[in-house]
């Protein structure tokens, strides 16, 4: 079965690369002069993935990021930001934050919610140069969705990154689930990309305090960026070592003290000049 022209652009949203959305939006505009409806018909691709993503966005008037998630969802296009006690109208196509409202959380889960913030914010202040973070009951009031997303754009170097950590605590079973995603796009003179997900099941202590939960989450992120610097070690000694030749075509190696006497296509190359 062929998929429709909207299915196939949805796609090309909901894979846009870290801090690329309004790219990808400017290049569908581009492409699609002739049906400006489409962009329309692209509205749940533009929530799928800002709401997978964890996108932030600035609220008007603060410097804060808060963060969009289907957790902190109020519906219609509302959402909440525990810290702050406020809600906000959130854009999916532009990314943009408006009708800023106060919200009061009212949970069964309050002080454990508002506990893991504080002990969160030390954490995340000393291992993240710059992230948002936050957590919010789910499930029908039985769990706690804790969020941190950090994002590190540079453009101009061809390079943008996002790391995402999402974790359901349930005080129930005392049980920490969710995953860890690392995506990163390198695009100068290619197209390179990195997408990692590192599934998470744990148990914290029977005491269930804020403390406990973010010690594992610290133990549990420490392990997997340790893991992932091993995992590029062996990318850059294994896999794309072999992509290199040993030895340049003459299968002579280069005396790299005298790399500025060398005349290209000349020396190296074993010719003679005319």
């Amino acid at each position: 079965m062929s998929l429709s022209k909207t299915a196939i652009v949805s796609s090309f949203v909901e894979g846009a690369p870290p801090g690329e959305l309004s790219d990808v939006i400017a290049d569908i505009k581009a492409l699609t002069v002739d049906e400006p409806g489409l962009l329309q018909s692209l509205e749940p691709a533009f929530e799928k993935y800002n709401t997978e993503q964890l996108a932030t966005v600035k609220l008007p008037g603060s410097s804060q990021q808060v963060i969009v998630s289907s957790h902190n969802s109020l519906g219609n296009g509302r959402y909440y930001d525990v810290e702050s006690q406020s809600s906000f109208h959130f854009d999916h196509g532009s990314q943009k934050a408006s009708a800023v409202q106060t919200h009061v959380l009212e949970s069964q889960q309050s002080g454990l919610v508002k506990s893991i913030l504080k002990s969160l914010t030390p954490y995340v202040k000393e291992h993240y140069p710059t992230a948002s973070f936050s957590a919010f009951p789910t499930e029908n009031d039985s769990a706690i969705a804790i969020l941190i997303v950090a994002n590190k754009y540079s453009p101009n170097n061809f390079w943008n990154g996002r790391w995402r950590s999402l974790y359901l605590f349930t005080p129930a079973t005392s049980s920490l689930t969710g995953s860890v995603k690392v995506d990163v796009h390198y695009y100068e003179d290619g197209n390179v990309r990195l997408l990692t997900t590192k599934p998470i099941s744990e148990r914290i202590s029977a005491s269930n305090s804020a403390g406990d939960i973010v010690r594992q989450i610290a133990s549990m992120e420490k392990k997997y960026q340790e893991e992932l610097n091993l995992a590029f070690s062996a990318l850059s000694e294994g896999a794309f070592k072999g992509l290199r030749r040993q030895l340049p075509i003459t299968r002579q190696k280069i005396d790299w003290d005298k790399i500025s006497n060398y005349r290209l296509g000349q020396d190296i190359g074993g010719g003679k000049s005319r």
